[in-house]
């Protein structure tokens, strides 16, 4: 039988690297992360749905027509609000995210940021929505909506706002009964975000 020849005095020095930053990660490597993260969220989703027996026709249903756009338009337009009073009256450190937004937003065209925000929004709506709420609820689903968004959790502010936002999302999916409700909040609340800070002028 072979025996192993372990060197604990060199295995001992061996460090794995857990604390890796946005900084870290080249612009290949930071998209490679963003999509390669959606499309986990995306399989997980459908998936559920599956699992639930979901009415594929109703959840994308386009039946309650402008109330898509007036409802997800009007949370839209109350987060942005809201985040406007928030980046004017508290601290750049209580909201800084580690520089992640601006990094994913920061450098790309008009095109791909709208197409990041789609692809963000339909594949987390998919899963959080369509699915976790289904058995969760609109607080707990939340509440796990907000626990994934990690770089937000060291301060309550910010935990809070987000944890708004998607119970915000998660009511208006409930009172229309179309997914792209949700989906149409995201996206709005997302791209305008994201053009923000790249059009935006820097203080």
């Amino acid at each position: 039988m072979r025996k192993w020849n372990w060197k604990w005095k060199e295995l001992k020095n061996i460090r794995i690297k857990t604390d890796i930053r946005v900084d870290d990660l080249n612009d290949r490597m930071l998209l490679i992360n963003l999509y390669g993260t959606q499309a986990i969220l995306l399989v997980i989703g459908v998936i559920m749905l599956f699992v639930q027996g979901a009415d594929w026709r109703s959840l994308f249903s386009f039946a309650p027509g402008w109330s898509i756009v007036l409802w997800g338009g009007g949370i839209a337009l109350a987060v942005l609000a809201a985040d406007l009073i928030v980046s004017k009256y508290v601290p750049e450190e209580v909201t800084d995210d580690g520089g992640v937004n601006k990094r994913i937003f920061g450098r790309r065209p008009l095109w791909h940021i709208a197409l990041i925000c789609l692809l963000v929004s339909i594949c987390e709506e998919l899963l959080f929505r369509a699915g976790l709420q289904h058995y969760l609820g609109p607080y707990w689903t939340s509440i796990v909506f907000a626990a994934i968004h990690i770089r937000y959790l060291q301060h309550w502010l910010m935990t809070g706002l987000v944890f708004s936002i998607s119970y915000g999302i998660g009511w208006i999916f409930i009172h229309t009964g179309s997914l792209w409700t949700a989906i149409f909040a995201h996206f709005m609340i997302d791209f305008i975000s994201g053009c923000i800070l790249r059009y935006g002028k820097e203080e």
